[in-house]
C-alpha cells in the first residue's frame, strides 16, 4: 500500500508541475525577472502548493499516527544555521542561473532533453560530493 501512494503522490507531482510549467527553465527564468519579462503565474503554483501543505498538515498532525508508518518523522532541528542559510543561497543560485528546481527537474526527465539529464546527473553529484565533504552531524 506504501509503493502505491508513493507512486500516486509521484504522478500528481509530475502531472503538476508539467501543466504548471515549473518542467520549462524559462517559465521559471521569467518569473525570477521581476525587472524585465517577469511572468508572475508562478505565484499560483507556489500558494497552491502553500494552501494545501498547511492545510494538510494542520489535518494529519491531529492524527494518532500516520496511515502508512508507525510513528510521524518530523524535523527536531528548527535552529536557523550557516549550514541551513549556505545550503538555502547555493540552491538558490543554482535555481536562479538554471531555471531548474530540483522536483521539476526530475519530472522534466521523461522529456529527454539533454539540458535536463545534465542538471540531474549534477544535482545528485553534488549532493555526493556534500555528503562526502561535510557529513551531517548528530
Amino acid at each position: 500500500m506504501r509503493a502505491i501512494s508513493i507512486l500516486v503522490s509521484g504522478l500528481l507531482f509530475g502531472m503538476g508541475v508539467t501543466l504548471s510549467g515549473m518542467v520549462d527553465p524559462l517559465k521559471v527564468l521569467t518569473f525570477m525577472d521581476i525587472t524585465g519579462t517577469f511572468d508572475p503565474t508562478l505565484l499560483f503554483v507556489m500558494g497552491a502548493g502553500l494552501v494545501v501543505t498547511l492545510v494538510g498538515y494542520r489535518i494529519v498532525l491531529g492524527w494518532q499516527k500516520p496511515i502508512l508508518a508507525e510513528r510521524f518523522h518530523l524535523p527536531v532541528r528548527s535552529m536557523i544555521d550557516a549550514r541551513l542559510l549556505g545550503g538555502a543561497v547555493l540552491f538558490g543560485i543554482g535555481w536562479g542561473l538554471s531555471g531548474f528546481c530540483p522536483g521539476p527537474a526530475v519530472a522534466s526527465l521523461v522529456f529527454g532533453h539533454l539540458p535536463s539529464v545534465i542538471f540531474v546527473a549534477s544535482m545528485a553529484a553534488g549532493m555526493i560530493i556534500t555528503r562526502r565533504l561535510a557529513p551531517r552531524a548528530g
